[in-house]
């Protein structure tokens, strides 16, 4: 996939992250290249899928 950006200003006042994934990326700002990959070795009788935990409040 190929797609173009332009980049404009950016003014970021608050930002309230509730809860992640185990595959999560959060970006503020600019980037040249992500690149993403997984490999998954355990065996799937021992995976635990349960709820998102959330991030403590401060």
């Amino acid at each position: 996939m190929n797609f173009t950006v332009v980049n404009k200003n950016i003014c970021v006042d608050t930002i309230r992250i509730i809860g992640v994934t185990s595959s999560s990326v959060f970006l503020v700002g600019d980037t040249d290249t992500i690149t993403l990959s997984s490999i998954f070795d355990t065996p799937p009788e021992s995976l635990i899928i349960g709820p998102f935990v959330p991030l403590a409040r401060s």
